[in-house]
């Protein structure tokens, strides 16, 4: 797989921005005006947009984009972008648009443009909706079809790319941010405080449970679904693409690390595509120093990375760090978690994001992007998800204890989790090697801390745990829920708004779909060995990764504690926290909230509490002030 990287075609590569509606009657030229100013920091190169009707006048519509150029800075390719009778706006990247280029000369389709934008908009006319089963990449885009007189709506494989509607009595509205919405359809949302207390009580892994958001009335489009809109109306969502599960478990070990090396390759060289400075944000994980590794050492690629290092040892990887950064002799840029005025930027984010931030890990992001475009880069690449693909969580190791029972191997397994994995446990829950056999449904560690933080509430809220039904095999319909339901959605979610804030685009190589067909075929006997999660993962990389991190046992990830970004000591911090009019003590007991923070609090659901408290408290005050 070693080769030399070099330069594709110039390409319109782009994240950006896009926004419209299906309505009675058009939006007034000061919400257009406004909405594309809100658009700036998704598209800063150029904002646009274009208005149609249908026959009689019955419906108008309004497509609103923002172009961040990545690599094409011509013209020809700003949207809306028009072939025929169709026009698209369109936010995300079609990673395989060379190979798809190809395929259409070859049917002697004259392009006007190089950009993946084209490549989409001809493939639509020629496949219709079905278009998106060629698409290999992260898109949010719309069509409008002036002939048909229908706006067609798709959202990618994974959820990367975000698009939010809403309808009123006046028609339909849709965009890449919910402030879009707001400025388009000139309302104010009201705050959904079901979904704040979801947060609050059950943390980050509650929230994509249900369609809910946090206003209410505004639903997000769902991984894999298409949406069309009709003078009649919006039809339902439709699912296109359903993650697959179907285990060879005739595959050999060879089979599985070389088929792993080979689907990883390929998302990677693909994901190179830029004409761009690369940036890698860098934890001391094997997932992101895996990328930063294979980029680098064999493709050549020309890339700095970027890496949050904390006092605190609990999450300090400077050792790991620096190993990756020696190892392929990148530059490198190295970023304290202490911040000298944590609250405002937590306040700037949250507004932007139109939600409170979901963790201190998706916080600590935002530092990274802010490093990666103060740094000139338009471009970088996370690690997300190569745990929900690979075996990476602790519950992970019991479930597939629970699925390797009757092998020949079950014994030394169980030794290889005694002595390597449970000492760094420390989920009281999972424990026990026998969890899963007993209790197959056992689910309790999800929602860790929700006994502890309902004490706070003044009036009970009660939420059952639910998952969704994949497939019968207990640990991959586990790591599919946090996929698709759990951690991966709320990363994604955190990553888009963070990298767009600094303008920013964020690639995911590990999000691809043929390294998620393979790697949920491959046999659970192969996905932990020798003491290792992710073992066939280590295994491809094995002479590319540095071993230093490769055969580093201990969960990593980019992550802070709370008291290195906020001093809880410091007067002032402690009454913003404790504000009596806030309307989050509407909610929360104050009384309990004071005590923990004048004892500085320790144990780390506390901690984690105690952040998730200041980002709904920023966000409900922030905008019941904004009239929402």
């Amino acid at each position: 797989m070693k080769g030399i990287f070099s330069l594709p075609l110039i390409s319109n590569h782009k994240m950006c921005g896009i926004a419209g509606y299906f309505c009675k009657k058009h939006a007034s030229d000061e919400r257009i005006g406004k909405t594309l100013n809100l658009m700036r920091n998704r598209g800063p190169d150029n904002q646009d947009y274009q208005l149609f009707q249908t026959t009689g006048h019955e419906r108008q519509i309004g497509l609103l984009h923002a172009r961040l150029s990545i690599i094409d800075l011509d013209p020809r390719s700003n949207q809306p972008y028009t072939l025929g009778c169709q026009t698209i706006i369109f936010n995300g990247e079609i990673y395989n648009y060379l190979e798809l280029r190809d395929t259409l000369h070859k049917r002697g389709i004259v392009l006007n443009t190089s950009s993946d934008t084209e490549v989409l908009l001809h493939y639509f006319r020629i496949y219709g909706e079905k278009c998106v089963e060629f698409f290999e990449g992260m898109w949010a885009f719309a069509v409008f079809d002036a002939e048909n007189e229908t706006l067609f709506l798709s959202r990618d494989r994974f959820g990367e790319k975000p698009l939010y509607y809403y309808e009123n009595d006046k028609g339909f509205y849709f965009g890449s941010e919910i402030k879009f919405l707001k400025s388009l359809s000139g309302e104010s949302f009201s705050i959904n405080d079901r979904h704040l207390k979801r947060h609050l009580a059950h943390g980050y892994k509650a929230l994509y449970k249900s369609e809910e958001t946090y206003f209410q009335n505004v639903k997000e489009l769902k991984y894999a679904e298409n949406l069309w809109i009709t003078k009649l109306g919006r039809k339902e969502p439709q699912k296109y693409w359903t993650p697959s599960c179907n285990i060879d478990h005739s595959m050999s070990l060879s089979d599985a690390v070389d088929g792993t090396r080979e689907a990883l390759f390929n998302s990677i060289r693909i994901r190179l595509r830029a004409d761009v400075p690369l940036a890698f944000c860098l934890s001391g994980g094997v997932d992101s120093a895996a990328l930063a590794s294979i980029a680098a050492r064999e493709f050549g690629a020309q890339i700095t990375t970027f890496s949050i290092i904390d006092s605190d040892e609990r999450y300090n990887e400077e050792d790991n760090i620096m190993a990756t950064i020696r190892d392929i002799g990148c530059d490198h840029h190295l970023i304290s978690a202490t911040q000298s005025d944590p609250l405002s930027r937590l306040s700037k984010i949250i507004e932007y994001h139109d939600a409170p931030i979901a963790t201190i890990s998706y916080f600590v992001h935002s530092m990274i992007s802010d490093a990666v475009s103060k740094n000139g880069f338009k471009v970088s690449f996370s690690g997300t998800s190569a745990d929900e693909l690979f075996t990476g969580y602790y519950d992970h190791f019991l479930l597939h204890l629970n699925e390797m029972r009757s092998s020949e191997h079950y014994n030394q397994s169980v030794k290889d989790w005694s002595g390597y994995i449970r000492p760094h446990i420390r989920n009281p829950h999972l424990q026990n090697p026998n969890l899963y056999f007993e209790r197959p449904s056992f689910r309790d560690h999800i929602f860790d801390a929700s006994n502890q933080n309902k004490e706070y509430f003044l009036e009970p809220f009660t939420e059952c745990y639910s998952e969704e039904q994949f497939t019968d095999n207990l640990l991959r319909n586990r790591m599919l829920n946090e996929l698709f339901h759990e951690v991966t959605p709320v990363i994604l979610h955190e990553d888009d708004l963070n990298s767009m804030f600094y303008s920013v685009e964020n690639r995911s190589p590990y999000l691809d779909k043929s390294l998620q067909d393979f790697a949920y075929s491959i046999p659970a006997k192969h996905l932990i060995s020798d003491g290792y999660g992710k073992y066939v993962l280590r295994e491809a990389v094995k002479g590319t990764l540095n071993d230093t991190v490769r055969l580093d046992r201990r969960k990593k990830g980019f992550n802070a504690s709370i008291n290195s970004i906020i001093d809880i000591g410091d007067p002032n911090i402690a009454n913003f926290i404790l504000d009596k009019k806030s309307e989050i003590f509407d909610i929360i007991d104050i009384n309990k909230v004071s005590k923990v923070v004048k004892n500085k609090f320790n144990h780390n659901h506390t901690s984690k509490f105690i952040f998730n408290l200041l980002s709904v408290k920023i966000f409900l005050d922030s905008n019941r002030c904004n009239g929402n």
